[in-house]
């Protein structure tokens, strides 16, 4: 049953994530943690993730902004390395509740979806901004929806915010698992957990791509921000949860 659980939690959480601009694997971390361990979230999610990624890639490579990736991948890079670190380390729930808190003030940054953007956005911003969310990613699991103001404001939403979000994830996913695997935190079991829930991400990718054509700018910027607030509140109550 778990292994059920976790494949099907998996196409949820990617169909879920398609069609709001991501914020779906956050979805899982609750359920991970209740039916697996707490932790061992990160590492699970993080390798279900990228498992299913290349699907997500192949479905949205045209849509990628490729300027963004260059900003963003080398800092998150070594983010990657240093989340790892501190999460062999170190305890930093904490940095979850302070998330939580600002996914869910979105909802009044954009007026409830009738405001494009909530704050002016440069390219430069990506740079700190991939280093300290990959360390945010990878001791927790999952980002969610954090990186959805910046790209909003930018003028990324549907296809070109997921593509090039995926992107990113994707590069940096390998200092990630590296790191994981050299520390010692992802290894025996964990490794299958992971695979199944990246099925299940697979075939949420497929579904997701075919909805999201269904749904015009407006509701997804919708979406994106309810997912935004549930993501928000997803966090604190995990917060209070686990402490």
């Amino acid at each position: 049953m778990t292994y059920v659980l976790l494949f099907l939690a998996g196409i949820l959480a990617y169909i879920i994530s398609t069609l709001s601009g991501g914020g779906g694997a956050l979805m899982l971390l609750p359920i991970v943690g209740f039916y697996l361990s707490p932790s061992i979230v990160a590492p699970v999610v993080n390798l279900g993730n990228m498992i299913g990624r290349p699907v997500r890639l192949f479905l949205f490579w045209k849509n990628i902004q490729w300027k963004i990736v260059i900003y963003y991948v080398p800092s998150a890079i070594i983010g990657a390395i240093v989340g790892a670190l501190i999460f062999v380390e170190l305890k930093a729930d904490w940095i979850q509740l302070l998330m939580g808190i600002f996914l869910i003030s979105t909802v009044f940054q954009y007026r409830f979806g009738k405001k494009k953007s909530s704050f002016p956005m440069k390219l430069a911003y990506f740079i700190p901004l991939g280093f300290f969310i990959t360390i945010i990613s990878t001791l927790f699991g999952a980002t969610g929806a954090i990186l959805n103001p910046f790209y909003l404001n930018m003028d990324l939403v549907k296809e070109k915010m997921i593509a090039t979000k995926t992107a990113n994830s994707f590069i940096a996913g390998f200092a990630q698992l590296g790191s994981y695997v050299y520390l010692g935190a992802l290894e025996g079991q964990l490794w299958l957990w992971g695979i199944v829930i990246g099925l299940g991400a697979v075939i949420g990718n497929i579904i997701g791509k075919r909805l999201l054509k269904k749904i015009s700018e407006e509701l997804f910027r919708k979406l994106v921000i309810l997912i935004m607030v549930v993501s928000g509140i997803v966090l604190i109550l995990k917060y209070y949860w686990v402490n």
